[in-house]
């Protein structure tokens, strides 16, 4: 509604109706015909400034769930029924009542995992599987374990960014950037006790331990399941495989190369189920 003034002095009233009907076959959803749109009393200058305001408020209601990662929580908390047969993204809710403060407590995070493995490092993960009362509130977290140069070997997480931060040792992180007109950019950097690195949502990304001793990072993501997707598993590990045919060029390595290297036990450092 916008007021204005009458040759007469008498305010005069412009007003705006906006009738926005369910979705259908016939109209796009993103574009509100202009026929739905209808003035009372409003001049070409003030029709044109409620179109710029609709447009813009119509962009910023696209955006915000565009952006959205995990499901908003609407209510205190939903923890995890792991016993529902109802199939949701995340998990159904446990009925409050049946909540108890075990379904947030989570312990363990202060003891060494096993790292006696060809790559050296060891992951515990702590995501909406392993933790209920993560359901809906899109954080998780982990501990990494590095024998003396262990590997946490190259991967993404596809729902989720991630923070790194050095509670022992040194590493060397990095991440590798999506196709560019440069290629691949790579952006690494060596870490010590302290420090903290971040890999944007769904970029290659890698740690390594430098030194002699073993080392620890914890790492936070925002997603209660940031998913894992280990490059090389993926690629050569696959169930079934990869056709040779297909890896060989992609890979620029031969057939038996390829056939050998898929016959390999690779290793999985870290999986989304408990």
């Amino acid at each position: 509604m916008h007021a204005l003034m009458t040759s007469y002095g008498v305010p005069r009233v412009c007003l705006l109706y906006i009738y926005i009907p369910a979705p259908q076959a016939s109209h796009s959803q993103n574009h509100l015909p202009p026929s739905l749109i209808f003035y009372d009393g409003c001049g070409q200058r003030e029709q044109m400034a409620a179109r710029i305001i609709l447009g813009v408020a119509l962009l910023a209601l696209v955006s915000s769930h565009a952006s959205a990662s995990d499901p908003s929580p609407l209510q205190d908390f939903c923890v995890a029924d792991y016993d529902s047969n109802v199939f949701v993204n995340g998990f159904a809710c446990k009925k409050p009542k049946d909540v108890t403060a075990g379904d947030f407590y989570f312990t363990g995070l202060d003891q060494t995992a096993n790292t006696a493995n060809r790559l050296g490092a060891n992951i515990t993960l702590v995501t909406a599987n392993r933790l209920p009362g993560l359901n809906t509130l899109g954080v998780a977290m982990s501990r990494i374990d590095y024998a003396p140069f262990g590997l946490n070997p190259p991967h993404s997480h596809p729902h989720a960014s991630e923070i790194l931060h050095v509670a022992e040792g040194t590493l060397y992180a990095g991440f590798v950037t999506s196709n560019t007109a440069q290629g691949n950019l790579l952006f690494a950097k060596k870490l010590k006790k302290g420090d903290a690195f971040v890999f944007p949502q769904g970029l290659i990304h890698f740690q390594f331990n430098v030194g002699d001793t073993n080392a620890v990072a914890f790492a936070s993501f925002g997603s209660q399941s940031p998913g894992l997707v280990t490059a090389a598993n993926a690629l050569l590990g696959s169930h079934p495989p990869i056709p040779d045919y297909i890896l060989a060029p992609a890979v620029q390595l031969d057939k038996t190369t390829v056939d050998w290297l898929q016959k390999q036990p690779w290793v999985d450092v870290a999986q989304e189920a408990s």
